[in-house]
């Protein structure tokens, strides 16, 4: 191998089953939103994290968006979100007219503080006389979110939760599946993720109508006609028969790969070990990452003034990919104006972290020269 390869951070996996079950596609000519194998990994989903119900769609943004509007998100509304995530967690709220309102991170494992969280929903009650609409919980990097008291606190004053795992299949919180813990759920299924269906993503839910009228909507919200007739907005949100083919062979492997995604983590921790300035993205007693990204935080103070940058550049000089955390939304301009309740953990962990190349196919030679080059 070259010194000078690629590594990538996060890239496809392919196991070999998924072409098997695409041709499948092409020659029984089910290629479109619809077909067998369409309906096999819906099932094979729900199975998997042991939920009654699921539709699979074009994107977890997607997902997000039908979850948003079956919980009668309207203009106006608010929504409180996590703020340390992707902008995907977020975008949905102001698709609908409705206002996001951001919510810190905590220490312990990065996620939504469930004391900001309370405070948060004091506030918005005070300021606005009502509620906001729904909490999207983002299951960071893999890592479930304090669900037990982000659950009470919403069943308190009446909110629903919506759990963001597009990046936590295969997770688990306490024995439960990660996608089984709110009132809705989503996941993506995008090239980067730990299974992929190229590009795509699934709502679940243990309610049937939301569900069922979450695929009507998914479909442009036909009428029962036989001629095309709409009364409701309908969006083109399906996933094809042809990516779900993909995902039916992903589904297939995803223990194994989390498993190679946990291994990844371990050879970092075990190799990192003894640098002080290197610290790890904790998972306290009952939570299971799947460790979809290996995610560092590098101190300055006790390497030498090296920063995270420093170490992203030296990486990228040497063709490994990896990438800062999160910028936090309350830190991004198109939000600038949005509320955000916090103590500025979210903004220390985007100053100092980082996201090494965790992908399940990574080789023990490249684990090694990255190590390398973080631990010269």
């Amino acid at each position: 191998m070259s010194a000078r390869e690629r590594i990538y951070l996060s890239p496809p996996h392919m196991e070999g089953k998924e072409i098997e079950f695409v041709n499948n596609a092409f020659e029984t000519n089910w290629i479109s939103p619809a077909g067998p194998h369409l309906t096999a990994f819906e099932t094979e989903l729900k199975e998997y994290i042991q939920i009654d119900h699921c539709v699979a769609l074009s994107s977890g943004t997607a997902a997000l968006h039908l979850a948003l509007i079956l919980l009668g998100v309207e203009r106006d509304d608010e929504v409180i979100c996590a703020t340390f995530t992707f902008s995907a967690s977020c975008n949905p709220i102001v698709y609908l007219g409705a206002r996001p309102v951001f919510v810190d991170s905590e220490p312990d494992n990065w996620n939504m503080d469930p004391n900001l969280l309370e405070e948060a929903i004091l506030d918005r009650i005070k300021k606005r006389g009502k509620a906001p609409k729904a909490v999207i919980v983002v299951h960071l990097y893999g890592m479930p979110a304090k669900m037990d008291e982000i659950n009470t606190i919403c069943t308190r004053y009446g909110i629903p939760v919506i759990e963001d795992a597009a990046e936590a299949l295969g997770s688990s919180y306490k024995g439960r599946k990660t996608g089984t813990l709110g009132d809705l759920a989503v996941f993506s299924f995008n090239g980067n993720k730990i299974i992929t269906t190229s590009g795509g993503g699934a709502l679940v839910s243990r309610n049937e109508k939301w569900i069922e009228k979450a695929r009507f909507l998914s479909t442009q919200a036909r009428d029962n006609a036989p001629h095309y007739q709409h009364s409701e907005i309908g969006y083109n949100y399906r996933l094809s028969n042809v990516c779900a083919a993909i995902g039916r062979g992903q589904l297939m492997v995803i223990d194994k790969r989390v498993k190679q995604r946990r291994a990844n983590f371990q050879y970092y921790r075990e190799h990192l070990a003894t640098e002080p300035s290197v610290s790890f993205q904790p998972e306290p007693e009952g939570f299971f990452s799947n460790r979809w990204l290996t995610t560092i935080l590098i101190d300055p103070a006790k390497n030498h003034g090296i920063t995270r940058e420093d170490i992203r550049q030296a990486l990228d000089k040497e063709n490994i990919e990896s990438r800062p955390l999160w910028k936090p939304m309350h830190l991004q301009p198109v939000f600038k104006n949005a509320p955000f309740y916090g103590d500025k953990v979210s903004e220390r962990l985007f100053e100092k972290g980082l996201c090494l190349p965790s992908g399940s196919g990574l080789t023990v030679s490249q684990l090694e020269r990255i190590v390398g080059i973080l631990s010269p």
